[in-house]
């Protein structure tokens, strides 16, 4: 067979697993993103003699879900090695020395089957050789392979950010435990992925006596839910049918008309007895939980901004789609018995599980509002009720930072004062972590200043110890700046 070349911007599925399936003698990756059941699909058959995976190590986006330690423990367990390299972008998919592909397509089912990818696909002996030498290289600089107790002691640090509800906007604290190779890191930009939810679901909030009008602000509505890091259940039934990383859409009952508005969504994790109940101080803060006391604890919550209003109508899904609007109604509907109606299926529930397309369309249109509307900030998130344990933690070795500032940089002991005091306010009211790990660039000040920027812009001063614009150019910049010397005068 002659050797070939291919430029590729589809169909990158079905690409590597028969890429997979022809040459199973080794299998060696370059990937940042690693999910779950792209791995499985990758990895149907019979499992390559070799396997060697470069990615990152990232706690922060495995926390986010834009990479699975489900999938690493899979990589594992079919006896690969798998290694972590700060600041990875590059994509490599090396089978054998048959056939190597280079694409923009990371290891997931979003990349594989939804996004535009571009790359190209050869069995060109010279270019895989050329491949081959790149891995290599990158390979003998990329530390340890992964062990199963480290894996399980990160397990244990994305759950605990996790159950407190990693707020979405800011940053959790967790760091990039892959090694460093000299590739300077770039700014992630990976939104918390959604599309890849083993379920989804309409959870209601209210109760028939209890309805809300369009006009309340959706702040005001989490605030009295508390649906920014848990859904509520009856008191006596446990929530034992959703899955970890299910996708719940929150949902308000309305009156004038009757109906559900959609104003948020969130991932959901697995009911664990006696972490997901009702404390005393939960009930104390929300009377009505003494009989809604089970929790399904959700992480990443988003909301749209404004009011109700600016909600997607449940109405509306269940009049486009009918009967396939719920897993329920579509399963009655091939079966051709039982309700099909959905409306009926709502009655009394909790929640109800929306069908694939159900799920397609709720969030689409939620997407559309987010992007009419804007989402509520990170500032408002912060003013929220948080369980114990969810706050940023507050800048690292700010004592050192300010002794430096003084006998190092030459700054008044006021000035460096001054310096932590907006670092902490930063780290307070806008979920920035800033530490050696996350401030070693002018860069990464510049991007930390943008996104507070961004904020102020759009809601100014919310609260005490909050940003005006003045502030962030006057005060948090030249702090954030002096930081990143701090960090690089203290590296070897």
């Amino acid at each position: 067979m002659n050797p070939t070349f291919q430029l590729v911007d589809q169909g990158w599925d079905k690409l590597l697993t028969s890429a997979s399936a022809a040459d199973r003698s080794a299998l060696r990756i370059i990937c940042p993103f690693i999910k779950l059941r792209a791995v499985r699909r990758l990895l149907t058959g019979t499992t390559p003699d070799v396997i060697q995976v470069i990615t990152r190590f990232h706690l922060g986006d495995l926390c986010d879900g834009v990479s699975d330690t489900a999938a690493l423990r899979v990589l594992l367990d079919e006896g690969a090695q798998v290694r972590g390299v700060k600041g990875l972008h590059a994509k490599l998919y090396l089978f054998g020395d048959q056939r190597a592909i280079v694409t923009s397509a990371n290891l997931t089912e979003a990349a594989l089957l939804k996004n535009h990818e571009f790359g190209f696909v050869t069995s060109e002996p010279a270019i895989i050789s050329r491949c081959r030498d790149y891995f290599d290289a990158l390979w003998a600089k990329s530390g340890n392979d992964l062990a199963p107790p480290t894996l399980d002691t990160w397990e244990k640090q994305i759950e605990a950010v996790r159950t407190s509800g990693a707020r979405s906007g800011g940053t959790s604290g967790l760091t990039d435990q892959g090694e460093d190779v000299g590739i300077t890191p770039g700014i992630s930009v990976a939104a918390t992925p959604v599309y890849e939810a083993p379920q989804a679901f309409v959870k209601f909030f209210g109760e028939g006596h209890n309805r809300a009008r369009d006009d309340l602000r959706v702040l005001d509505e989490v605030k009295r839910s508390g649906c920014h890091w848990a859904c509520s259940y009856p008191a006596k039934k446990r929530p034992r049918g959703v899955q970890d990383g299910a996708l719940m859409f929150v949902g308000r009952l309305m009156r004038d008309p009757r109906d559900t508005i959609i104003y948020g969504r969130a991932i959901a994790m697995r009911h664990q007895p006696g972490r997901d109940e009702a404390t005393p101080e939960d009930i104390k803060a929300r009377s009505w939980k003494a009989q809604w006391s089970m929790y399904v604890r959700v992480h990443h919550a988003e909301f749209v901004a404004g009011t109700l209003a600016n909600g997607v109508r449940l109405s509306e899904l269940m009049g486009a789609l009918k009967s396939d609007s719920f897993a329920s109604t579509q399963r009655n509907a091939k079966k051709g018995s039982g309700n099909t109606e959905p409306r009926h299926a709502l009655r009394q529930q909790a929640q109800v599980e929306l069908s694939n397309q159900g799920f397609v369309w709720l969030n689409e249109r939620l997407e559309a509002a987010f992007q009419s509307h804007g989402k509520l900030t990170p500032v408002e998130l912060a003013s929220l009720d948080w369980p114990a344990g969810s706050g940023t933690p507050p800048p690292a070795c700010l004592e050192e930072f300010r002794k430096w500032l003084v006998n190092q940089d030459g700054k008044a002991d006021g000035t460096a004062q001054g310096y932590a005091r907006f670092l902490t306010r930063c780290a307070e009211h806008y979920g920035e972590t800033i530490n050696a790990q996350t401030m070693t660039s002018d860069a990464h000040a510049d991007e930390l200043v943008k996104r507070v920027s961004r904020v102020v812009s759009a809601r100014g001063r919310l609260a005490e110890g909050t940003f005006n614009s003045h502030d962030v150019t006057d005060n948090l910049t030249p702090a954030i700046r002096a930081y990143v010397r701090f960090v690089q005068a203290a590296t070897p």
